[in-house]
């Protein structure tokens, strides 16, 4: 008998464990990561696999914000979409807003919280005055929060109405609306409990379709898509060339060049990078004090 066959079946089950531990400790723990880092620097590989890094700081996969210390937008720059990651386009807390489309009611109070139709009606009146076009969107009232009424009627959600009160609004703002089935309209009190009221959106006689595009007023999934659409790279256009003493159409020439198509062709929409824009702008049109 040699003295293989006298080993102990436990120490050979050891010896086969260790012999797979250093297998897959030498495949996947160095030779996988040194292949993967071999192929991410072959030309056109290369960049990504480096951050897409600009020369002026940031990455071009990874959007900004181009506000002032006061969190207002800077003027000479194209503005992004909103972000809900940390304090905005903060790459280590990507995150959204977690509302939905019922989301009309604001939590009013110290404590409260804005509805997703107020903050798409904040953000839409913002960029109005920002870019100088009507910013009103179906919805909203014209000091830019969700107009929504508090309905409440004799039979619980049927019968005369006794009571309306406008929901976002609170005292002493005026209310969107005078009155609402020949009763007043009252302003809101974040003291007072308006849960048996029936909620009722109106849409007001805004355009059906706004001048402030969609992606103007609502964050993405991730909170850092560096990315707008055309039609709200359409809208800043004026603004810009006027901020840097440009002609329009030298700014869509810069526009242009920061835009990329579907993907395949066929996938997705066409897309501004507002980072690389507002890079190339301040690579050939630097303003002063930047």
């Amino acid at each position: 008998m040699n003295l293989l066959s006298r080993t102990p079946a436990w120490i050979g089950h050891h010896v086969a464990a260790i012999r797979v531990v250093v297998v897959l400790t030498l495949l996947t723990g160095l030779a996988y990561p040194l292949g993967m880092t071999a192929i991410a620097q072959v030309p056109g590989l290369r960049d990504n696999a480096r951050g897409s890094a600009l020369a002026e700081g940031g990455s071009r996969l990874v959007g900004q914000s181009f506000q002032d210390g006061d969190g207002n937008p800077i003027p000479y720059y194209f503005q992004p979409r909103p972000s809900h990651a940390g304090d905005g386009y903060d790459a280590s807390a990507s995150a959204a807003g977690n509302l939905g489309p019922e989301s009309t009611v604001d939590i009013l109070g110290p404590d409260g919280r804005q509805s997703l139709l107020t903050e798409v009606c904040g953000r839409s009146k913002a960029v109005g005055e920002l870019e100088q076009v009507d910013g009103s969107r179906p919805y909203c009232t014209h000091d830019g929060v969700g107009a929504v009424l508090g309905v409440f009627r004799e039979d619980g959600t049927t019968g005369r109405v006794t009571r309306v009160v406008s929901l976002n609004q609170t005292c002493p703002s005026r209310p969107f609306r005078a009155a609402y089935e020949g009763v007043g309209v009252e302003c809101a009190d974040p003291d007072e409990d308006y849960g048996d009221a029936v909620v009722t959106p109106i849409r007001g006689d805004a355009p059906a379709d706004p001048r402030v595009p969609a992606d103007a007023v609502t964050a993405s999934a991730s909170g850092l898509d560096p990315q707008i659409s055309p039609a709200y790279a359409a809208l800043q256009t004026p603004r810009i060339a006027r901020e840097r003493a440009l002609s329009e159409n030298d700014v869509r020439k810069f526009v242009d060049a920061s835009t990329t198509g579907r993907g395949l062709g066929i996938l997705g929409e066409p897309a501004v990078n507002v980072v690389e824009l507002n890079a190339a702008l301040d690579r050939a049109h630097p303003m002063k004090g930047i």
